[in-house]
């Protein structure tokens, strides 16, 4: 790889030493045996393949570019290798304006080869700890390379972290046949969502390019952002944090623009979200025997997370808001499918007008009278 504007320690992060850093410190998977990991392997692809037609019958969804997407079954540290990518394409402009803005400082270009590799090694402490809890992951955002093959023309890939998934279906004292068929459908309702939507990808993008074009923050406050997260992996806390304290990486760059962007982009994740928790639970009664029992086990484990440590960094990187999102989002699409069908609620995604606001999700009515001008009795 080479970093931005010439070699990988050149810029802002040094994100060769990024990847090297989380591939060392990455936590073993759980222990199985050579066949079984095949086996594993050729399992989630068929239950790939299967949860294609499952979502796109329950749905309504109609695409013929999913062949544009391919399935990657990966380990943990190919997990962060496909993710490096994708934040080297998605976070480019503004650390090339972080960049341009350290540029004429004094020492700027020693301090520029320490802090890039500073940050390279700390970015891959959080990658370390972030691989070993993803199960899947559709990259909307992934450049392709040789060994992370990913759709043409702007599509994406899926991935399907397989040690995870093993390990929390060990974990959760579920089917795991049942348990990789609906991990398989939730993620494949989002390649279902990009590729039956084709303006989705570039509005999301457009989003958060204006997101980041607005973000004016002092490239050491970054950094110290960064820092701050990665103390807390080794159990430190910056001296005189209160217990609670501390801000998420989203909440430290927020300019008044920025909000009302981030709204926008809050809403269409919650409803992403929320569109794959329906679903998945929609399909799962008729394909997954044991669904009730999975449902409320993933749940119960969602909601108390898992150490305090866990819950630090949850917070530092804006992670329990993904959690929100899940309620919020499933909240909204059940009701609006209630009311006026799964064909009524498609209609959320005509167009970037169509989809709801922030304050819409939090009443699917309001939506509902907006999209299909019903107005109360």
């Amino acid at each position: 790889m080479t970093g931005f504007g010439g070699t990988a320690s050149s810029g802002m992060v040094d994100w060769n030493l990024a990847v090297a850093t989380a591939t060392r410190l990455v936590r073993p998977g759980p222990d199985v045996s050579r066949d079984e990991a095949r086996a594993v392997v050729a399992e989630l692809r068929r239950h790939a393949k299967a949860s294609e037609e499952h979502v796109r019958g329950f749905t309504r969804m109609t695409t013929e570019e999913t062949h544009d997407t391919p399935v990657l079954v990966v380990d943990r540290p190919g997990w962060v290798r496909a993710n490096v990518a994708g934040f080297r394409e998605i976070l480019k402009p503004l650390l090339e304006k972080m960049q341009e803005r350290r540029a004429g400082s004094p020492g700027s270009a020693v301090l520029g080869a320490v802090g890039g590799k500073v940050t390279g090694v700390e970015l891959g402490m959080l990658l370390s700890f972030l691989s070993s809890r993803v199960l899947g992951q559709y990259e909307t955002f992934a450049p392709a390379g040789r060994d992370l093959p990913a759709g043409e023309n702007g599509g994406g890939r899926l991935l399907l972290v397989a040690p995870n998934i093993v390990h929390v279906e060990r974990e959760l004292d579920v089917e795991p046949h049942d348990f990789r068929l609906w991990v398989c459908l939730h993620e494949e309702t989002h390649r279902t969502q990009f590729t039956a939507v084709p303006w989705l990808r570039d509005h999301l993008e457009g989003e958060i390019q204006s997101f980041l074009a607005e973000t004016d923050v002092d490239p050491m406050t970054f950094l110290e952002r960064i820092r701050e997260a990665a103390q807390s992996l080794v159990g430190g806390r910056p001296e005189g944090e209160e217990e609670d304290g501390g801000r998420s990486f989203v909440e430290l760059v927020q300019t008044p623009a920025q909000r009302e962007i981030l709204g926008r982009l809050t809403a269409v994740m919650s409803l992403l979200e929320g569109h794959a928790d329906y679903v998945m639970d929609g399909v799962g009664p008729s394909v997954v025997p044991t669904v009730a029992e999975i449902r409320e086990k993933f749940q119960q484990r969602r909601a108390k997370g898992a150490s305090r440590l866990d819950q630090a960094l949850r917070k530092l990187l804006g992670l329990d808001a993904k959690l929100k999102q899940y309620r919020d989002g499933e909240r909204f699409v059940r009701a609006v499918v209630g009311d006026v069908g799964i064909d009524g609620f498609n209609r959320v995604w005509t167009s970037p007008n169509t989809l709801p606001t922030k304050a819409e999700i939090a009443k699917p009515a309001d939506w509902i009278a907006r999209v299909h001008r019903r107005t109360e009795p």
